[in-house]
């Protein structure tokens, strides 16, 4: 007995490829969204770059998280500019230090 292919209609292929039920369409990125995007990357390379020689115990968290920024790209939530800015600044900016309440002379 010969084993038939089966063949597939073009309505298949496109019911192959419709979202199933319970995912989410594809995402549209606009060329703005690209733009500004591509701009972001190699500000928060460059802040990484420029951020090996620098000295002090806020670094490794910034670069921590500039790092974390760049591994989550594709996420939907992505941080504001003021955000951003924040997080280039972040490991050249020393914070400030914490008051205590010791008031021996």
């Amino acid at each position: 007995m010969a084993i038939r292919a089966k063949l597939t209609t073009e309505q298949d292929l496109k019911a192959d490829r419709s979202p199933k039920a319970g995912e989410k369409p594809k995402r549209e990125i606009s060329d703005e969204e690209k733009a500004k995007r591509k701009e972001r990357v190699a500000a928060a390379k460059d802040a990484l770059a420029r951020s090996v020689g620098v000295k002090g115990e806020h670094v490794a968290t910034a670069r921590a998280s500039l790092k974390l920024y760049l591994q989550r790209l594709n996420e939907p939530r992505q941080p504001d500019d003021a955000q951003f800015e924040a997080l280039l600044e972040a490991p050249f900016k020393v914070p400030p230090k914490k008051k205590t309440n010791d008031r021996r002379f």
